[in-house]
This record gives C-alpha cells, sequence and structure tokens, in this order.
C-alpha cells in the first residue's frame, strides 16, 4: 500500500519534469532559431563595421576563383594542370592593389578629393538627383576612375605584378620593362574591354552606399579578372605555340 501511494505520487512529479525538460527543449531550439534569424543581419553588420576587411576578403577569394574558372571551365584544365603560378599573380593582385590600393584610393582619398560622398550615398536614389554637388563629384569619380585609375595605375601595375611571380627575372628593373612592353602591344584592346565594363559600372558604383562601393566593385571585377586571366594566357598560349 506504501508503495502504492508512492507511486501515486511520484507520477506528477516526473510527468511535471517531462514537461519542463521538453520546454527546455522547445527554449533552446527557439534560441537557435533565432540566432540563424539574426545571422544576416551580424552579415551586413560585419560589412558596415569592419568595410575594408570586408572587401578584402572578397577581392582575393574572387580574385583567385575567377582565373580558376577560366582554367578549369574556359580552357578544360583538370586541377592538377591548373596553373597555380598564374593563379597565384592574382592572389597578389587581388590581396595587395585590388583589395588593399583600391579601397585606399576610392575609399579614404575620395572622401578628402569629393566632400560631398559621405552625404551623396547616404541619400535615397530620388534625393541623389535632387543634389547637383553630390551628382558632379559621383561625375568626377567615374571619370578619375576611367581615365586616370586604371589606365595609368590598374594596368601598368597589374602587367609589372605578372612580371615579378611569372617572369624569369628577378631584377624590378626587368618587371616595370616588360610589364610596360607587354601592356602597350595589349592597350588597345584592354582600354576598350575597360571602358565597356567600367564605364557603366562606375555609374553604378558611385551612387552606393559606401560600404557596399567595393563589394560590389569586387563582384564586376570578378567578370573583368576572368577576361584578362583569359585573353592574357590564350597570348601567353600562343606565343608559347609560335616558339615551338
Amino acid at each position: 500500500m506504501i508503495c502504492f501511494y508512492r507511486t501515486l505520487g511520484s507520477a506528477p512529479v516526473t510527468a511535471r519534469s517531462r514537461a519542463f525538460s521538453q520546454a527546455a527543449k522547445n527554449i533552446k531550439a527557439g534560441v537557435n532559431a533565432a540566432k540563424d534569424a539574426k545571422a544576416p543581419g551580424k552579415f551586413a553588420s560585419f560589412t558596415k563595421e569592419h568595410p575594408f576587411a570586408f572587401q578584402l576578403i572578397v577581392a582575393t577569394v574572387k580574385t583567385s576563383a575567377a582565373d580558376l574558372v577560366v582554367q578549369t571551365v574556359a580552357e578544360g584544365k583538370q586541377l592538377s594542370e591548373v596553373d597555380w603560378r598564374r593563379n597565384g599573380i592574382f592572389v597578389v593582385f587581388g590581396f595587395v592593389y585590388l583589395g588593399g590600393f583600391q579601397y585606399w584610393l576610392m575609399v579614404t582619398q575620395y572622401r578628402r578629393w569629393f566632400p560631398t560622398m559621405d552625404t551623396f550615398a547616404k541619400m535615397s536614389l530620388i534625393d541623389k538627383f535632387k543634389y547637383p554637388a553630390g551628382m558632379l563629384d559621383a561625375a568626377k569619380m567615374v571619370l578619375f576612375d576611367v581615365i586616370v585609375h586604371l589606365p595609368m595605375m590598374y594596368f601598368p601595375t597589374y602587367y609589372m605584378v605578372k612580371e615579378s611571380v611569372g617572369g624569369s627575372s628577378w631584377n624590378p628593373v626587368d618587371w616595370a620593362h616588360d610589364g610596360i612592353t607587354k601592356y602597350s602591344k595589349n592597350m588597345k584592346e584592354d582600354l576598350t574591354a575597360m571602358i565597356q565594363l567600367w564605364g557603366p559600372s562606375d555609374c553604378v558604383q558611385f551612387i552606393l552606399p559606401v560600404h557596399i562601393r567595393m563589394p560590389f566593385r569586387h563582384i564586376v571585377s570578378f567578370f573583368w579578372t576572368a577576361y584578362v586571366s583569359f585573353t592574357r594566357g590564350q597570348i601567353k598560349a600562343a606565343e608559347d605555340a609560335g616558339t615551338n
């Protein structure tokens, strides 16, 4: 009889324990779901709070990925046949120039040269068209990029970096000489493609919020890097074939 009463008394306790246990599991699941729901918000916060680091990662990864896509898809190579030296050119270039120098130029320096940049970037699209000073500065940014930066800084640097990684000489003077020589040979083709892509792209880039501008540029640059990698790789292949 005593055992019977003890059993009856313990039943509600067991039920309550199970209920509390189930409730705890439900709460834990809810917390995890909330964390997952906040993940996009955390990602967006990271891009705003650490714009340089985020775009640097994007620039480096996408530049390597673009060349790998060209080598494995366009050129039909197996992974074991990938030209890692050529890919290394783009990794170095993506990290140092695209992610590092371009951020300094298009964010740090542009902010000094074009004082309306931050105010203009925060406006709605309609308000941007009502702000002539901001529109004028945005137009100046586009012109500086396609007239000064890309032809006079980007391409010479790209060709010199290419020679430093893939050339036969260890002399920086040779890197500069050989790089500029190759750039001069390809200038017409390169600058034509540059204006066709970066002219319209810059018109979009320089009206975006500042923290989005460089990631946007790197996404567009994925296709540009693939183009440069493909054309320069094809030229090298043709040159090699001609020497055999």
